[in-house]
């Protein structure tokens, strides 16, 4: 596993030095961080479209990180990823992550938002990058906990046709050498081990479909994420270090009441505040040789993000397992004798 490093999305900004990627990968270089995940959605970062048909200006963006002493470790496209699948209900409220020509205009804003998926693809190449971030979108996210029950076929109905808005998408990233890692969240259809099941089913286990691994998100499902590692691992190829914490009330539950952050039972905490059993993550990733990076994905309600980040730096530092290439009881090892086997045993 590699790491430590961060995603620069949570921490951009319009003041120095969150407002350039070279000032703000200074500041992460001297707070301890080897790498960085890029948000392509933030031209304070990089022109995504330029990125993707240039390779000169993908190597003069590798210059400004490696400079500061870090490394691109993925491009993320989370906005854009969502607005592939959208359902009705959502247009107005995610109508703000789209260029403002395409918006108003939920085809236009479709096809807008594959072509900066597939510009992705292109710039991960560009960049010799092979996994990349995302969200899978929602058709069916409002028929999650239905009132009344979902008509017969319509969980089916939404799976092929998120499928079929995909498959061009993954077939590009494919072409790129580069998985799509999409993050298991609520909101999006890909929101647990099965949902990510139908969709992979759906795409006739389509190779570049994996997963980006966060826990704070499995956390506030109740599910049991270290076991999900188990059952995903050979699809897990990204991981988002982040906490989170579930505590029981008399008054509210998973659903949160329509409470902010801070009053949910469920709620998002700085590596180390929370409840998420790292040392048992971080054990499962060793046992399974995981070896992409270990980004920090910060998200709390309480502590200040310059905090977070700083102590989040040194948490996953101390976290990361070397992968011990001999074993503890190596020194009482006799060697292979066939013929002593045979006494051993009796045969």
């Amino acid at each position: 596993m590699k790491g430590p490093a961060i995603f620069l999305a949570q921490f951009m900004g319009d003041d120095a030095p969150f407002n350039t990627l070279k000032n703000i990968c200074k500041y992460m270089a001297g707070i301890g961080y080897k790498g960085v995940q890029i948000p392509t959605w933030d031209s304070r970062c990089v022109d995504l479209q330029k990125l993707a048909e240039s390779k000169t200006y993908a190597d003069e963006i590798k210059g400004v990180v490696k400079d500061e002493g870090l490394e691109i470790t993925e491009l993320s496209s989370h906005l854009q990823g969502q607005l592939v699948a959208v359902h009705p209900a959502y247009d107005d409220m995610f109508d703000g992550f789209a260029a403002p020509e395409v918006r108003k205009n939920p085809k236009a804003r479709t096809e807008w938002a594959i072509q900066q998926m597939k510009w992705n693809a292109q710039a991960s190449k560009n960049l010799g990058i092979n996994v990349h971030a995302t969200f899978s979108g929602a058709l069916l996210w409002p028929y999650m906990y239905p009132w009344p029950q979902r008509p017969a076929g319509l969980v089916e109905q939404g799976f092929a046709e998120l499928a079929k808005r995909w498959k061009p998408i993954l077939d590009e990233f494919d072409k790129c050498g580069v998985d799509v890692c999409y993050e298991i969240h609520p909101g999006e259809d890909l929101h647990d081990g099965l949902t990510f099941e139908m969709f992979l089913k759906e795409l006739n286990n389509h190779p570049r479909v994996n997963i980006n691994y966060d826990p704070s998100h499995f956390v506030l499902q109740q599910l049991d994420y270290v076991e999900f590692i188990d059952f995903y691992h050979e699809r897990i190829k990204m991981f988002h270090v982040k906490d989170a914490e579930f505590n029981i009330s008399g008054k509210s539950g998973i659903y949160g009441g329509y409470q902010g952050w801070v009053d949910r039972p469920g709620r998002f905490r700085s590596l180390g505040d929370g409840e998420v059993d790292f040392k048992s993550i971080f054990s499962k990733f060793a046992q399974y040789d995981y070896e992409g990076w270990a980004v920090l994905e910060w998200e709390c309600c309480l502590k200040h993000p310059e905090d977070g980040a700083r102590e989040g730096a040194e948490f996953i530092k101390e976290h990361i397992i070397r992968k011990t290439e001999k074993a503890f009881d190596d020194f009482a090892d006799s060697g292979v004798d066939t013929e002593g086997n045979k006494q051993i045993l009796g045969i």
